[in-house]
């Protein structure tokens, strides 16, 4: 069985970090299949390039498209040590930045963005397998738009990607390393287009899947998923191993190394992800997979920007069709509710995405008095909670005692447990639960 591994943009950030890369991949001497992202900062370039010529402004665009094709040069001078392999990625680089020059003559649209957007994938993974072919891999560049399809509604095509892809790979036998592009793909319509949620990592996942590989490695530059947020509280650990469950609450809620959905594809075919750190590639990591821990609270993690919204309405709240009232406000706005509380005479809700907040809100004015919370944050505590644990929740709420809560979520998952508080409580809550549930070891029956 074949082993998928990806790896982001600070991966393959640098000539000296491909090299990396290049020997991780390599280590095992078996087949694998690689996806990289673009090199980091390209596709923050390649925007900006967009961004100047959706505001007709060629000139702006063509010094974005110098200064990085330059850099590029640069890199290519570091990375390689034949002339032979040097010039052939100089001729691919020539075409790649005549392709991104001729999108400044003509008429600009999404398609034309899309298609300037991938291109940071592309050149990433045709400088990779130069260098791996340089030094003598057996590798292969399969080109994502190839295989990697998302249907009418814009999610991704499971059977399509599997049909195409196990055909590439059938006439391709043979090789050590395959690498693709992460987050591109073709729409339903043929044309360039890419994954949005989870993007590369979503890839690796599609992949893993269509392969029915032994284990996807996720690479990023931290050593996995920690039990809280190390950037606020010291001495976090990364858990060992999550249930994808589990996995999904603390991505959802804050914890940013991977993207809820991504990893739904490996979850439906029964495959481990494992989340990897390059800059330390002897780490364990944190595997994830169907396997439940019972009786452990696992992370904890949290999510800014939180806005509330209550509306109470005696008369309204028990009549038939009240809260599907209240819901359609929110989905024509198309404006996702995480936590929902209800009372006899009212319901709160919070919201991550405020910016139709003032249509919503006075439309819900109509079904009863409206107030808003602006500055919050949800903690989200994340393992096996399931309501036969006796004790857990009493031990969140100790080690929130201090601090004001909210809304509290409880029952919705048997994997997390969710408070709303202020912005301002979060470094002070995020500290007591680490100090409570993992130095005092309390997260265990």
């Amino acid at each position: 069985m074949m082993k998928v591994m990806k790896f982001g943009g600070t991966s393959v950030g640098s000539p000296e970090r491909m090299k990396s890369v290049s020997a991780l991949i390599t280590k095992s001497g078996e087949p694998t299949f690689v996806v990289l992202s673009a090199m980091s900062g390209t596709t923050n370039s390649l925007v900006e390039i967009s961004d100047y010529l959706y505001k007709k402004n060629p000139e702006g665009a063509n010094e974005v498209i110098n200064a990085l094709e330059k850099k590029y040069l640069g890199h290519v001078e570091e990375l390689y040590s034949t002339e032979e392999y040097k010039q052939k990625t100089r001729d691919f680089l020539k075409e790649e930045f005549s392709l991104l020059r001729s999108s400044t003559k003509d008429l600009f649209t999404s398609f034309e963005e899309k298609c300037i957007v991938a291109q940071g994938e592309i050149i990433s993974t045709n400088m990779v397998v130069n260098y791996l072919q340089e030094i003598g891999v057996k590798a292969i560049l399969l080109n994502a738009l190839d295989f990697m399809r998302t249907d009418k509604n814009s999610e991704p095509d499971p059977q399509y990607i599997k049909k195409k892809l196990t055909a590439i790979m059938s006439q391709n036998e043979g090789c050590q390393i395959y690498i693709t592009q992460g987050f591109i793909c073709r729409n339903a319509y043929g044309e360039i287009d890419n994954l949005l949620r989870g993007g590369s990592d979503y890839t690796a996942s599609l992949v893993g899947a269509a392969l029915q590989a032994e284990e996807i490695d996720i690479w990023t530059d931290i050593d996995g998923m920690h039990n809280n947020d190390p950037r606020i509280v010291e001495k976090t650990e990364a858990v060992d191993q999550l249930n994808f469950e589990e996995a999904a609450e603390l991505a959802y809620f804050g914890a940013k190394i991977l993207h809820p959905t991504c990893v739904q594809p490996a979850k439906y075919a029964g495959i481990p992800v494992r989340l990897k750190n390059t800059m330390a590639p002897d780490a364990a990591g944190t595997i994830i997979d169907n396997v439940l821990v019972r009786g452990k609270i696992k992370a904890v993690a949290a999510k800014d920007n939180i806005t509330a919204i209550k509306i109470k309405s005696s008369r309204m709240l028990l009549a038939t069709g009240f809260l599907r009232k209240v819901f359609e406000i929110f989905e024509s706005y198309q404006t996702p509710i995480d936590m929902i509380t209800t009372s006899e005479v009212g319901v709160s809700m919070s919201i991550d995405n405020a910016s139709h907040v003032t249509e919503i809100v006075d439309e819900l004015k109509k079904y009863g008095t409206v107030t808003v919370d602006s500055d919050m944050c949800i903690i989200c505590v994340v393992g096996d909670l399931d309501w036969a644990n006796l004790g857990f929740e009493t031990i969140v709420l100790e080690a929130l005692k201090d601090i004001p809560v909210r809304m509290i979520s409880y029952g919705g998952s048997n994997y997390n447990i969710s408070f709303l508080i202020r912005e301002a409580d979060k470094k002070r809550a995020l500290q007591n639960l680490s100090r409570v549930l993992f130095q005092n070891k309390t997260n265990e029956r």
